[in-house]
């Protein structure tokens, strides 16, 4: 029986800022911020390099760790590559797959995102899959072509039974480091074009059941009322995350969430 209660979740996504130790500063002035949350799941994705360090800060603390990419595979000749048997042996728990600049810079595709999925699965890490339209798909109204394609490649050939930890992250990709963001109108309207395409390749009861977050220039003064929306699970936020202060609002801004 696949639970329908939508936890939401704050996930930040560092991309290339932090060294260990700035990333470890970072959590000593961000947990007493958060220390009483009971809102929000939260997670924190910071360059490979800093996973070790926060993994043990993290330790005790209703904070998770997530690597921003991953490889398919176990092991293999795949310089400059990391491996999910890798992340899960330092206590990794989650993982980013398909991020919008994944894509852009580094040839990331459906079907990769596909194989990373499968994989981040089977060893048992929480996925975030990413998926978003670009400013000219928008604009000439393939928005939900777009989306129902990621959405269907991504998913293809795993059993719906396996996908009960899966997350989906909206990136409009013309809103990311842009200073624009979706109004909660059209924000709500891609997602809920997403669950109905989890719906239709999976299933009502696990389109209901999975987390669906926005992410596009997330940050406090908008946090709230995208949050609030009914088909808006969480955010994965930016530049917003790399301040504690403005991160801790972020997720504070979830306790105004009506219960899912």
């Amino acid at each position: 029986m696949i639970s329908t209660m939508r936890t939401p979740l704050i996930a930040a996504n560092w991309k290339m800022y932090k060294t260990p130790t700035e990333a470890t500063a970072f959590l000593t002035s961000f947990f007493p911020l958060v220390k009483n949350n009971t809102a929000a799941e939260i997670v924190l994705f910071p360059a490979m390099p800093c996973l070790p360090a926060l993994v043990d800060a993290a330790r005790g603390k209703s904070v998770f760790i997530g690597s921003q990419n991953m490889h398919w595979m176990q092991e293999g000749a795949y310089t400059g590559e990391t491996s999910p048997t890798m992340l899960t042996a330092i206590g990794v728990t989650h993982v980013l797959i398909g991020h919008s600049e994944r894509r852009q810079y580094f040839n990331e595709t459906d079907t990769t995102v596909n194989l990373k999925l499968k994989s981040a699965l089977e060893h048992d890490l929480f996925p975030i899959v990413c998926v978003g339209e670009r400013l000219e798909e928008r604009q000439h109204g393939r928005t939900a072509e777009v989306l129902r394609l990621q959405v269907s490649i991504a998913l293809e050939g795993i059993d719906p039974v396996r996908l009960g930890s899966l997350v989906v992250a909206y990136e409009p990709v013309w809103a990311i480091g842009t200073g624009k963001t979706a109004t909660p109108e059209t924000a709500e309207e891609a997602h809920t074009m997403i669950r109905s395409e989890i719906a239709r390749i999976a299933g009502q009861e696990l389109a209901q059941a999975t987390r669906i977050l926005y992410g596009g220039s997330v940050k406090p003064e908008n946090a709230a009322s995208l949050c609030c929306l009914k088909d808006v699970d969480g955010a994965l936020v930016g530049g917003a995350s790399l301040n504690p202060q403005s991160f801790s609002e972020i997720v504070a801004s979830a306790s105004e969430r009506p219960k899912r």
